[in-house]
């Protein structure tokens, strides 16, 4: 009967309710850092590839 009743007890006290604003996750900086080696890379293979578009 003690362990009933200590069941019954902790059952009342656990709530669970809804954030008022949604979550929010971030993921912005890890999408920028591979775009600028993505057009970093681009941009070194142009060169290459065209030597005379930037003469030396």
């Amino acid at each position: 009967m003690t362990a009933g009743f200590a069941g019954l007890a902790l059952g009342g006290c656990i709530q669970v309710k809804a954030p008022d604003k949604p979550i929010e996750i971030n993921l912005n900086v890890k999408v920028q850092q591979e775009v600028v080696v993505k057009l970093q890379r681009d941009a070194q293979d142009l060169i290459q590839n065209n030597p005379e578009l930037f003469p030396q």
